[in-house]
């Protein structure tokens, strides 16, 4: 049995299966990704994000979001302009950079519904724990490639999975709607088809750049 890979299009294998969920991996890209059947609803997948209590002040909140404040912070100035990409119901991100009186805009598909944002090109566009949930990366990269200005960067963080991992076990795969796990070797093959010039990666934070 094999499903084609959202991200590269290729044949998958069943990677790992669970009483409600299949897990294909791809042998090109090495994203690991649900089966089709087992995509959250949208009803379901707002609901989840809805449970979510992201407070915005919280120190703990704040400094989990750090890797990308801080590069952001040391790469740009408030001069540049950004996008909070996936701002979700609590957009700390955009309320660290804003405190330092950086100019950031707030886009979500459920919660900052601005699409007018997706006409703009930016100079770094901040998605933290947001691309594990895209259901069609391969659209989802082009667009977010497409929002930046020449040299600009784009600043994710997700877990990583690797072979140490042991996965049948791993809390991050449990979040129903974590849909598609990223190995390293996926982002380079991003960098590639993408066509970005440089990717650095430290532990949970990817930094793309144009």
């Amino acid at each position: 049995m094999s499903q084609d890979c959202p991200l590269c299009n290729n044949k998958s294998s069943i990677f790992h299966e669970e009483k409600n969920r299949i897990y294909y991996q791809c042998g090109t890209c090495f994203g690991i990704f649900v089966n089709t059947k087992s995509l959250p609803t949208i009803e379901v997948e707002q609901s989840h994000y809805e449970k979510h209590n992201n407070d915005v002040e919280d120190k703990g909140y704040q400094n989990f979001v750090s890797p990308i404040t801080k590069s952001i912070l040391q790469d740009y100035t408030k001069e540049n302009v950004g996008l909070d990409f996936g701002a979700g119901t609590g957009p700390v991100i955009s309320k660290v950079l804003n405190d330092h009186d950086f100019c950031i805009k707030q886009y979500d598909p459920y919660f900052h519904i601005y699409p007018e944002l997706l006409k703009d090109q930016y100079d770094y566009i901040a998605s933290c724990e947001v691309i594990e949930h895209f259901y069609y990366p391969h659209k989802e990269f082009n667009l977010l490639k497409s929002l930046l200005k020449p040299s600009g960067k784009l600043y994710c963080m997700t877990h990583i999975y690797d072979e140490s991992i042991p996965f049948t076990n791993w809390y991050y795969k449990n979040d129903p709607t974590h849909v598609f796990i990223y190995h390293k070797n996926t982002f380079a093959w991003i960098k590639k088809e993408f066509g970005f010039s440089e990717i650095v990666i430290n532990d949970r934070l990817i930094v793309f750049s144009v």
